[in-house]
């Protein structure tokens, strides 16, 4: 069969990815350059993959989506023609004494939308210390075993490169005008999808969120596993990386400005970061990003299928955690996997 693909974000790769090694023929469209123009919203993320965390802005179904995706990230990196982070040692959730309240109404949340037998741990002051040396200053901590992260820049090349190794057409410096089943701008498909995020408007309702992080150098830091500190009116997370790389965000804006980020959400990031990893005082920021994460009314994802084309929308923060899932799901609803051609 001949695919096309509106969109190489995040979605589009895996997609690229997963049916050109179906021995399909496939063609991406792309507003972007070439296939290192972070352009898309997957380029800007942590690559934080929480199922349990998330649960404080999604659902039991979107925890059972994250904890499948977990387990098709481990076999989809072990396949990429180039190497990439990734790390399932768990995440800490934290809480500065003040902020015990707040916590604990999230650690019920979570406790009432969990899938069955995950639970977060809670830790001992030596307990945490054994886990990070590096953390100080955080009255509280759980420990989210089995969740994990990965290298998001390091994935979309390795995807894109691993989709072009199986034989993938890139069209770049392609916008989309006119998207139909078994059609884009003229062009004759067995199939469509539809995974152009923000750029699908007007055929859906999608609306850019605003999101912001930093890149920090911090050498000689020791960190093994994701952040993220619990505060009354914010959710902070610090991500380590490989080369003495921090990755601090977790701003979320309802807002389709794409300009640099602000002062404000600089302090404050920046500030909580500090408040729970001190040694990140002498840390550098190397690096800032802005960008727009899709998203639905409902702030949930969609997958819609009809004959000719599948639409795969609004995965608002939960992109890096969810798309392994949504992309397994949408091709076992057509039959594509019997017709390889």
């Amino acid at each position: 069969m001949h695919i096309g693909i509106a969109g190489a974000g995040l979605l589009g790769r895996l997609l690229a990815w997963r049916l050109s090694g179906l021995g399909h023929r496939v063609t991406v469209f792309d507003p972007a350059p070439d296939a290192q123009a972070r352009g898309a919203a997957g380029w800007t993320a942590a690559g934080m993959l929480s199922p349990l965390a998330e649960l404080e802005c999604s659902d039991a179904h979107m925890a059972t989506l994250g904890l499948r995706s977990l387990d098709l990230w481990v076999r989809i990196v072990a396949q990429l023609p180039l190497p990439v982070d990734f790390r399932r040692d768990g995440s800490l959730l934290l809480a500065h004494a003040g902020d015990l309240g707040s916590a604990q109404r999230l650690l019920a949340l979570i406790a009432a939308r969990a899938p069955a037998g995950l639970t977060p741990e809670p830790l001992s002051p030596a307990r945490l210390r054994s886990l990070e040396p590096g953390l100080h200053g955080a009255a509280h901590a759980w420990l989210l075993g089995g969740e994990g992260q990965i290298h998001t820049v390091q994935a979309m090349q390795a995807l894109a490169q691993g989709a072009s190794d199986r034989g993938t057409r890139w069209r770049w410096s392609h916008a989309v005008r006119e998207l139909a089943p078994g059609c884009i701008d003229g062009d004759r498909f067995d199939h469509v999808f539809d995974v152009r995020g923000v750029g699908a408007r007007p055929d859906l309702q999608v609306r850019g969120v605003r999101g912001e992080i930093l890149w920090l150098h911090a050498p000689g830091l020791e960190l093994r596993r994701a952040l993220r500190l619990l505060h009354p009116r914010s959710r902070v997370y610090v991500v380590p990386r490989p080369g003495d790389i921090v990755v601090v965000g977790a701003s979320e804006i309802e807002s389709e400005d794409r300009s640099p980020i602000s002062v404000r959400t600089l302090l404050s990031l920046l500030s909580a970061a500090h408040s729970i990893v001190p040694q990140l005082a002498e840390a550098r920021v190397v690096h800032s990003e802005t960008n727009l994460r899709p998203a639905l009314p409902d702030n949930l994802p969609r997958v819609e299928a009809r004959p000719g084309l599948t639409r795969i929308n609004g995965l608002f923060r939960h992109g890096w955690l969810i798309a392994p899932a949504l992309v397994e799901d949408a091709l076992h609803e057509l039959p594509i996997e019997e017709s390889v051609s």
